[in-house]
């Protein structure tokens, strides 16, 4: 792969975008603004990063003639034969970078998403997981200024959660958040716990991005729609009134439920979205083939051997199975530090792919 080629390509697109990005009329088109927006970003940094390869590549070029007009000079042919091969060791780490960052991006990298946590094995101890689990998302939220719209939930004994969804707005959203989906495992010592014994329980996060209107088509005889009486904390108005909404897919089975706003139009609004994107879940994941079309195929049983990332709180200790990361860090990662367990995910992903592509 010439990439000085693909480097001089970027170049010329970049000054496409600015073009772009300077006509006013593009504004007008929100979605096309947006995706001209996200382009650029991307563009740009590829442009500076090969503006840095050619640099690096000048410097191997000029400090290769130096040597070889320095033969007499063994001192001085040594120091530039050591600055030579800290130059290639950098060429080669741009080289990779350069095409990690060419790799085309996932289409559903932008969108909102939807994340669900549910309770899995462990009772109560599951539960209080399932809070702490939510919390860090929160707070990783308010960190990268995203939004969190609460679409349900369901308390449990001593302050626990067995269950929440919750869409998540901003850029980049199920870029980072998707390599959450799966089993998570919790080792510490319970509150109802008087011997000091560790406990291990889990819960499972379902991450699924968010279905636009052209991406699934329901019609209203897809879907059967009722309503109840939303129950919880949540405020008199949503404890006087019936306006939880359960949406049924007739034909796939999928149920959805929406209890956290005043009105129903408004919870039947959120439930559509939930229910468009465990559509859109359900059909990508028959279409490539290696998930099956229900929840299960992201999060399994939640059996504790399905794991993909365990917190030991006594060790103050987290460890991601999927990359072999352990990192001594809990503390900072449930108060919303999480790119320390994301970005070698997202690292690891690229690395793949572009093996993938190499092959």
């Amino acid at each position: 792969m010439d990439l000085h080629v693909h480097i001089h390509r970027f170049e010329e697109r970049f000054v496409e975008l600015e073009h772009a990005l300077e006509d006013p009329a593009l504004f007008g088109d929100r979605e096309r603004s947006r995706e001209v927006t996200r382009e650029y970003s991307r563009v740009r940094k590829l442009v500076e990063m090969g503006r840095e390869y050619r640099r690096i590549a000048t410097d191997i070029r000029k400090t290769e003639s130096e040597a070889s007009g320095a033969l007499e000079d063994g001192e001085m042919v040594q120091l530039l034969e050591e600055e030579l091969r800290s130059l290639n060791l950098q060429r080669e780490d741009m080289e990779t970078a350069l095409r990690l960052e060419m790799l085309p991006p996932d289409p559903m990298d932008s969108r909102n998403t939807i994340v669900e946590i549910r309770a899995a094995t462990g009772g109560a101890e599951a539960s209080l997981f399932v809070g702490d689990l939510y919390r860090m998302f929160e707070r990783y939220a308010e960190l990268r200024r995203w939004v969190i719209e609460v679409l349900d939930t369901s308390p449990s004994e001593m302050g626990g959660l067995s269950r929440i969804s919750f869409l998540v707005k901003g850029e980049d959203v199920y870029r980072r958040l998707k390599y959450e989906s799966g089993v998570h495992r919790v080792q510490r010592v319970p509150v109802t716990e008087a011997q000091g014994r560790v406990h291990t329980s889990t819960a499972t996060v379902a991450v699924l991005p968010e279905a636009e209107e052209v991406d699934v088509e329901i019609r209203q005889e897809d879907i059967e729609v009722r309503t109840c009486r939303a129950s919880g904390p949540g405020g008199q108005g949503v404890n006087t009134t019936d306006s939880a909404v359960q949406i049924l897919h007739l034909e796939t089975g999928i149920m959805v439920r929406c209890a956290d706003g005043r009105s129903q139009n408004q919870n039947k609004a959120k439930a559509m979205i939930e229910l468009r994107s465990r559509l859109l879940a359900a059909r990508k994941a028959a279409e490539e083939a290696r998930y099956a079309a229900d929840r299960r195929a992201q999060v399994g049983s939640g059996e504790r051997n399905e794991r993909i990332r365990t917190y030991n709180f006594s060790q103050n200790r987290v460890t991601d199975h999927r990359v072999e990361l352990t990192l001594y860090n809990l503390s900072e990662l449930l108060q919303g530090q999480m790119d320390s367990v994301i970005d070698p995910l997202m690292e690891h992903d690229a690395r793949e792919r572009l093996a993938a592509v190499l092959r």
